[in-house]
């Protein structure tokens, strides 16, 4: 797990000097707020939260009511990683889970699918609200155009559209685009817009965009209760918004994604440069999916290069049963150095 970035530990720090207004009333987390209106170039609510799946899970529970159905990919975040928050926050609604190449969701499956859906059947949950991930869980990143086109779809059946940002700099920073573009000019209603993954030390963001008709004023207010039932509320919040402040101040937080983007690409070069590896999926972002021999795996290990084993893929080309595949993250605090040593083992 990667450090947190000097400037904002340093943050956390500056805004321990004295006491403050508690809940989230403090003058950190205030500014905060018009910080990410300003970022996004709208009106917006936040919420705060210290996970990512507190994020995804109550911001999806805004717009997914206990007899829903949230439409995501199979291997989402929110399926296969959450532990079933998803129907604990939302009091028992379901996932529909789709498959699709790189961990999207296929625009014309997904309307094929809901075009068939009898909405009207009380017998049957209703699809409520979709959810996609950006960067999604195997590291590919969707394209503003495939965002709209899902959105689009999700309009037409009065659904809302929420995007699991754990990664979202990331994605902005490798597509080249505003976070307006990539979000709710989109079509995105609801964002977990993520900190902790890119040098942040706890902090999430649910991002409610108030030109929407997706979610109205009383839901937004049911959003603050259901975080505070979820034990997300924290009293002294300014910690969060101080992080915020500093994450984006001067374009920190697309400066950190930038680099991790550019050791995942260097990383990915190597790999595939050496002949012992080839990538699952293209890498949109910071992370690199390769299959390895096991042998290289042990080399690699017993170096102290560590990778998680990702299981249960789907893939079109699955490891052999000598092979294995891997997930490496690069973050801020990736050197070239580091990329250099998998390098020098895999020559």
């Amino acid at each position: 797990m990667a450090p947190v970035s000097d400037r904002v530990m340093q943050a956390i720090v500056d805004a321990n000097g004295g006491p403050a207004r508690s809940y989230g009333a403090d003058e950190w987390t205030n500014r905060a707020t018009d910080a990410l209106e300003t970022l996004f170039e709208t009106r917006c609510s936040a919420f705060f939260v210290a996970t990512g799946t507190a994020a995804n899970t109550l911001g999806l529970a805004a717009v997914t009511p206990p007899w829903g159905v949230t439409v995501c990919h199979e291997v989402s975040h929110i399926r296969t990683d959450e532990c079933g928050a998803h129907g604990l926050q939302t009091g028992g609604a379901q996932l529909l889970t789709l498959a699709g190449d790189g961990g999207k969701l296929d625009a014309p499956d997904l309307d094929k699918i809901l075009g068939a859906y009898d909405f009207e059947d009380v017998h049957h949950p209703r699809p409520t609200s979709i959810s996609i991930s950006q960067l999604t869980e195997v590291g590919c990143r969707y394209d503003v155009s495939e965002i709209a086109a899902i959105s689009k779809i999700a309009k037409r059946h009065g659904m809302a559209l929420h995007m699991d940002g754990a990664r979202f700099a990331n994605a902005v920073a490798a597509a080249g685009c505003t976070p307006a573009e990539m979000s709710w000019k989109a079509g995105v209603d609801i964002l977990s817009f993520g900190g902790t993954k890119n040098g942040c030390l706890a902090l999430e963001a649910i991002i409610v965009f108030r030109d929407t008709a997706a979610i109205d004023d009383r839901a937004v207010g049911d959003l603050a209760r259901r975080r505070m039932r979820a034990g997300q509320l924290l009293s002294k919040g300014r910690f969060l918004g101080a992080q915020l402040l500093s994450y984006l101040e001067d374009g920190h937080w697309l400066t950190l994604a930038g680099h991790a983007n550019s050791m995942a690409a260097e990383l990915a070069r190597i790999l595939t440069g050496s002949g012992r590896a080839r990538l699952a999926w293209p890498v949109g972002g910071n992370e690199v999916f390769a299959i390895l021999s096991r042998s290289d795996q042990a080399r690699l290990a017993g170096a102290g290069i560590t990778a998680f084993e990702w299981r249960d893929a789907p893939l079109n080309d699955p490891p052999a049963a000598d092979e294995t595949l891997l997930r490496f993250v690069c973050s801020f605090a990736t050197s070239q150095d580091d990329v250099a040593r998998v390098a020098a083992i895999l020559s």
